[in-house]
């Protein structure tokens, strides 16, 4: 596996833990169908929610927030719907957020989480 996914899977490992200390429950991760990837979606209450994780190991190339464009937060809405439809439901309320994890080499993580980016 190349450093960058493994990066990415710690990424994701951490943001899955950091949310169901905040009380989410992991619906899935790493859902996928021909448009793409959500990368997690979880749930608190009434609110089902996608959530992107970008993770670097140093800001040397900019801040992970940095990552998410328009035309990504589009794809994660259809995203989003499609996941939607073959889960077959229809959650009250939606919400895609972000999840930055920066985590050098042999230090603690550092996470932090943008609810309802779009």
């Amino acid at each position: 596996m190349a450093r960058k996914d493994e990066v990415g899977k710690l990424g994701e490992e951490q943001a899955a833990h950091f949310l169901e200390g905040a009380g989410y429950t992991i619906l899935t991760r790493n859902w996928r169908c021909a448009e793409g990837e959500i990368d997690l979606v979880v749930q608190r209450g009434s609110a089902v929610v996608f959530v992107e994780v970008k993770t670097r190991s140093s800001l040397r190339f900019g801040h992970p927030f940095e990552a998410i464009t328009m035309k990504k937060l589009a794809r994660m809405r259809r995203l989003a719907a499609a996941w939607c439809v073959q889960a077959e439901r229809w959650p009250r309320q939606i919400r895609l957020d972000v999840i930055a994890v920066i985590a050098p080499r042999g230090r603690e993580p550092v996470i932090e989480h943008l609810e309802g980016v779009f």
